[in-house]
Parts: structure tokens; sequence; C-alpha cells
């Protein structure tokens, strides 16, 4: 049997959680998706538990509190998160907030799309990536 895999999706937008959910669930069946709305509460869970290490997390970047690229900046600040693939995840797509984002060491950005379809197809895309490096 397959290791299940951890996921974690930082989104203030409960009906974007919901969505990347249910699309991430279709992708892989193997990977178990833990939301969080609010991203202070995101990052001092993930600093309270060293042992909880999402092989991805995704993060939206237009979030009160604490914006996505300071959230970014808190996670690849936690050692025990270092092998994380860290995805932006967002409405956003200027060129010098993607660029920002990887130079704070994202892993990719992935611009929230309007039709499930699209979503599923980026995450296939996003996975298949993955397995192949």
């Amino acid at each position: 049997m397959q290791k299940e895999k951890k996921c974690l999706i930082i989104d203030d937008d409960e009906d974007d959680q919901e969505i990347f959910l249910m699309c991430i669930g279709d992708v892989d069946a193997n990977l178990e998706c833990i939301a969080y709305s609010d991203p202070v509460v995101a990052v001092q869970k993930l600093s309270a538990d060293l042992q909880y290490t999402p092989e991805y997390i995704f993060v939206d970047m237009n979030m009160p509190k604490l914006n996505g690229i300071q959230c970014l900046g808190k996670l690849r600040g936690m050692e025990h998160l270092n092998k994380s693939r860290i995805y932006m995840y967002s409405t956003t797509s200027l060129n010098t907030t993607i660029e920002e984002s990887q130079q704070l060491g994202a892993n990719g950005f992935i611009i929230k799309p309007s039709k499930l379809a699209e979503l599923r197809e980026r995450l296939t895309a996003l996975f298949s990536e993955e397995i192949e490096k």
C-alpha cells in the first residue's frame, strides 16, 4: 500500500477551500489534505507540531492578518518544512508577486482558475511533474 501523502491549504475563502479539496481528492486519492482559513493559526499549528511535515502546502496570496508572501516567509523559516513543496495559490498573476514568492522559496505559483476542470488539470500536471523529479 502506498504511503499517504499530506497536503495543507491555507486560504481564507472557505468556498475556494472546498473547491480545492474536492479537486485534489479527484486528482490524488492518497493525499490527506487539511485546510486552514486563518494563516496565523496555520503558522502557529505548524510551529508547534514539528512532526507534521506535509509534502505539499498551498498558500493563498490575498488573506487578512498575514498575506501569502508573509505566510510563505514564516513557513520557509521553519526547518522541519524544508522538504515541503510550497505553492502560491491565488487570483493574482502579477509578475512581481510571482517573482517575489519564488525568491522567498515558493516552488511554484498556481493561478486560481474559474473552472473546476482547469484546476484539476493544473493539479494533475503539478503532481505529474513531482513524480518525474
